[in-house]
C-alpha cells in the first residue's frame, strides 16, 4: 500500500488583506524593537566607555545613514529567518492566525526559510501578494505558502481520515 501525500489546495491561501496586515504588524514590531535598541545602545556605550572600551562608542555615534539602513535590513531579515524558522510564523502571522508552510502543509526547512527571507529584499516584494492567488514573490520563489493555521489543520486531518477509509485496523 502506498502512502498518500497531502498537497495544499489554493483555496487555503491567506487573502491579500491578511498578508498586508501581517506585513504591517511585523513592520510595527521591528520598528518598535529598533527604537528600543536605539535607546539601549547609547546607555550601553556609556557603560563601555566607563570601563575604557571607547571604540564601540565612537563607531555608534559616527555611524552614517547607509550603515543604519544596512543594519535595519539585516535586523529585519534576521527577524524573519528566526521567527519563521523556529515558529513557522512571525508576530503578524501569529496575531492573524496564519502560518508559513510548504506545498505539503509542513513547516519549511531552514534553507527554504533563508531563501524566502532573502527574497523579501526584492524591491516592491511587499506589493506582489495583491494578485490572485495572493502569493508574494518571496512565496513563489521559495515555493512556500501562507495559510490560516486552523483551516490547514482541519484540512490535513480530514485528508488523513479519508485515507483511512477501507483500511483494516491493526491491534
Amino acid at each position: 500500500m502506498s502512502e498518500s501525500v497531502y498537497v495544499l489546495e489554493e483555496d487555503l491561501l491567506s487573502s491579500g488583506k491578511i498578508r498586508f496586515l501581517n506585513y504591517f504588524i511585523d513592520y510595527v514590531f521591528t520598528y518598535a524593537v529598533s527604537t528600543v535598541l536605539g535607546l539601549i545602545i547609547p546607555e550601553l556605550v556609556k557603560v563601555l566607555d566607563s570601563v575604557g572600551l571607547t571604540g564601540f562608542g565612537f563607531w555608534v555615534f559616527n555611524v552614517g545613514s547607509w550603515m543604519i539602513i544596512f543594519l535595519s535590513v539585516l535586523m529585519t531579515t534576521a527577524y524573519y529567518i528566526v521567527a519563521e524558522g523556529v515558529f513557522g510564523s512571525t508576530v503578524g502571522k501569529f496575531i492573524t492566525g496564519t502560518v508559513v508552510v510548504d506545498e505539503n502543509g509542513n513547516k519549511p526547512d531552514w534553507g527554504i526559510i533563508l531563501k524566502r527571507s532573502l527574497c523579501r529584499l526584492i524591491p516592491f516584494d511587499v506589493l506582489s501578494f495583491f494578485g490572485s492567488p495572493s502569493r508574494g514573490w518571496h512565496d513563489s520563489i521559495s515555493n512556500t505558502y501562507v495559510v490560516n493555521k486552523k483551516d490547514l489543520e482541519k484540512e490535513v486531518k480530514l485528508f488523513h481520515e479519508f485515507n483511512l477509509i477501507g483500511n483494516t485496523e491493526l491491534n
